[in-house]
């Protein structure tokens, strides 16, 4: 197939831009140039030549030698704007923000499909690793049954460090902001945010399904304590953040980001630092793990490039189980096996929880082992306040419960919690 010439108009030149600037110059053969680069700030000094800069982005997007927008900053309005105006305009988009594309799903399969323009974003999940298009292409099936993943890695560089230097999360925090592996807004981190936008899209690419982050049970690391990690060293385990969607036994989806207690055994144990990676469970192919850098300038422009190179042959995401003829839905009917540390026991809502298994009192901190119904967490926020920490056990969903095993498994808890 014959290749095309692309003339691209950049909006964004920091970390990522820059990257994708550079990685440009080393690679002739994509046939790829950069015709203007759209900026905010023009008196800041930057390693390209001047004239290449514009303030302004009609310049760009009215632009008729312009095949391809890249999209690379970090305002999420803005992006939906320049995004949206180019589809229109009927030039290729490709983006690596993930809070536009999750918050506006919709919208924007429904513009692809009305201008027959294509819209490429395997940055926006998880930087280096080609997730997106193994979902579209690979297992483009219905016999995917899981998906689990690391897919952020700046919070993967902070739990590392708690875990591996046995220091303190705020100075955990603080090292990853020096080393710019933190976004502009740390909170889109810790809170569960960013990994939570990603795993929005993951679900579209893995099961056709159209969500919003809001219906997503999810949560961050910010409550994560030292001693939450060292009980996690006891029993061979690390804590990792993890996005997860699984086919249940009914056939619906479930879908959560939480952080996990994880076993030796796991392929995801190992990852660690600024490192994502993805195990897929198919129903014939058994799992497959991905590994790949998930922050930094180049392993994202990496992506950003993948995406630019596929456009070259006319490439677009066909969304196929999006539009197979029994679409799948997401569902809150499971439970789950929490840990559950705490300060004040005053601040935990026992009476949610089906049965507690284990109980530990301490002098400065306590923790449980119990099985609560995912629907409870994702309507009650007790568990995210802070002072509790609220951490998934290895293999965390029960399906369905049977009560006549309750009493089996619960401890006689009155006097005790």
């Amino acid at each position: 197939m014959e290749q095309k010439k692309l003339n691209i108009g950049l909006f964004g030149f920091g970390v990522v831009g820059e990257g994708l600037y550079k990685i440009l110059k080393q690679t002739p053969s994509l046939n790829a140039t950069i015709k203007r680069i759209v900026i905010k700030h023009p008196d800041k000094q930057r390693n390209a030549p001047p004239e290449i800069f514009t303030q302004l982005a009609n310049e760009l997007l009215n632009d008729d030698e312009i095949d391809v927008v890249v999209e690379l900053i970090d305002d999420a309005e803005a992006a939906y704007h320049i995004v949206t105006t180019a589809l229109k305009n009927g030039k290729a988009v490709v983006s690596a923000n993930k809070k536009l594309i999750a918050e506006h799903l919709a919208e924007l399969l429904h513009l692809q499909e009305q201008y027959k323009t294509p819209f490429l974003y395997e940055a926006s999940a998880c930087a280096s690793i080609p997730i997106i298009r193994n979902l579209e292409e690979y297992y483009d099936n219905d016999l995917l049954q899981s998906i689990t993943g690391i897919v952020n890695g700046s919070t993967n560089y902070i739990l590392t460090k708690i875990f591996n230097e046995k220091i303190e999360f705020v100075d955990a925090l603080l090292q990853a902001q020096q080393l710019g592996f933190v976004e502009r807004n740390p909170n889109l981190d810790i809170l569960g945010i960013d990994a939570t936008n990603k795993l929005t899209i993951l679900l579209l690419h893995a099961y056709g399904i159209v969500t919003k982050p809001s219906s997503i049970l999810y949560s961050g690391i910010q409550n994560i304590q030292l001693s939450d990690s060292k009980i996690a060293a006891e029993k061979e385990y690390q804590i990792k953040l993890i996005a997860k969607a699984v086919k249940l036994n009914n056939g619906k989806i479930a879908a959560y980001l939480l952080p996990q207690f994880v076993k030796k055994e796991s392929q995801l144990y190992n990852v660690a630092n600024e490192y994502n990676g993805v195990i897929i469970e198919s129903g014939f192919s058994d799992k497959q793990f991905f590994y790949g850098k998930g922050a930094g300038s180049f392993p994202t422009a990496s992506a950003v490039l993948s995406d630019i190179s596929a456009l070259r042959y006319d490439y677009k995401y066909e969304y196929k189980k999006k539009y197979q003829s029994a679409e799948n839905e997401l569902s809150n009917e499971y439970y789950l096996k929490v840990y559950v540390s705490y300060d004040n026991l005053k601040s935990i809502q026992k009476e949610a929880f089906e049965w507690i298994e284990e109980f530990h009192s301490g002098q400065q901190r306590s923790y449980f082992v119990g099985v609560i119904h995912a629907e409870k967490l994702l309507k009650d926020d007790w568990w995210k306040q802070h002072g509790v920490s609220l951490i998934l056990t290895p293999e965390p969903i029960i399906a369905n419960i049977d009560y006549r095993d309750v009493q089996k498994r619960s401890l006689e808890l009155a006097g005790v919690l």
